[in-house]
């Protein structure tokens, strides 16, 4: 596998010299980036991953309407996934940037021509996205955001600051491979944490909120809640509840500790879209470049970045117990 670093100059020296092939084969065209977003038109971390890819583009002297066009698409749920999926590929777009792993599949069913580069995916194999991560081998590339071992970190600091938690609800997207498969780490290392694990497979708002107030009858129990991006878009939804009944909960993004979450542990979900224009780029000549897998290095978020864990474990006992041992 090759490592990042090296991977983006090998990609960021291709798209130097590309814009100059492309010139003398084409004139001065104005290149089409499009961009299609898992999250709603106003959400911050989606203007933030934006702003990141924008800012890259720069860096490589691709500046929006001097020498490109970004077309923008933000889309909260499925239908409107598929809708703009299709019209990205209509509008003739050089290579559309996925940014989350739920926007791959539409545009996969949308093109297999236009160069599809993902971003923050988790198993782009086991998604049918490509064939391997050396070669893909279809038109789509891009950056993985972190192994599914990761998963049991979550379980484990669960745990470290709730010791109480017997039982553990997980929200997970069941109809994803990444769903099934971070539900699956979590199992491998329940036992030995004295956790039984309860996957709570929900869709929507209702779902959501039905399942964790019938899982809180029963007393000790904590809440993971696993990478997908229905989870992310109803986050402020699944924050309430916990805080409602009072759960230790442990998230895959750090985005929901900002909303008021307990404590998250996940890899920086901005930065790699600043290394994505390179990608993008280098992609529309290079077809299926390898995945690389992002080195960010995992970091704990809770409401204060520098609580020590004792604190955050005192805290979880004040706010949480009540509620777990009537």
């Amino acid at each position: 596998m090759m490592r990042r670093r090296d991977f983006i100059t090998l990609l960021g020296g291709a798209a130097a010299t590309w814009p100059l092939a492309a010139r003398a084969q084409q004139g001065e065209r104005m290149r089409t980036i499009g961009v299609l977003n898992a999250l709603a038109t106003d959400a911050p971390e989606g203007v933030a991953r934006l702003a990141a890819f924008v800012q890259g583009l720069q860096q490589l002297g691709w500046t929006e309407g001097r020498n490109v066009r970004i077309e923008t698409r933000w889309a909260a749920d499925s239908d409107h996934l598929r809708r703009y999926a299709a019209e990205l590929v209509a509008l003739a777009s050089d290579v559309i940037l996925a940014s989350g792993g739920t926007v791959v599949g539409p545009l996969l069913q949308a093109t297999r021509t236009v160069p599809i580069v993902f971003t923050l995916a988790i198993d782009p194999v086991g998604g049918g996205w490509v064939d391997s991560l050396a070669q893909p081998g279809r038109n789509a590339t891009g950056f993985t955001s972190y192994e599914y071992s990761l998963t049991a970190k979550w379980l484990e600091l669960l745990k470290e600051i709730a010791p109480g938690v017997t039982r553990v609800a997980v929200l997970r997207d069941a109809n994803s491979p990444q769903g099934v498969g971070q539900f699956a780490v979590l199992q491998s290392v329940a036992s030995t944490l004295s956790v039984e694990l309860r996957p709570l497979d929900v869709s929507d708002p209702g779902e959501i909120e039905r399942g964790i107030t019938a899982f809180t009858q029963t007393p000790n129990g904590g809440l993971i809640v696993t990478g997908s991006s229905w989870a992310f878009v109803h986050r402020d939804l699944i924050i309430a509840l916990a805080a409602r009944h009072r759960l230790p909960a442990v998230y895959f993004q750090h985005h929901f500790v900002a909303g008021g979450g307990l404590i998250s542990y996940a890899p920086d979900d901005i930065e790699p879209h600043r290394a994505r224009p390179a990608t993008s780029i280098a992609s529309s000549e290079a077809r299926s470049p390898p995945i690389c897998r992002c080195r960010h290095r995992p970091s704990i978020g809770s409401p204060s970045t520098s609580r020590p864990r004792k604190r955050l474990a005192s805290k979880c006992r004040r706010h949480c117990s009540p509620a777990q041992t009537r």
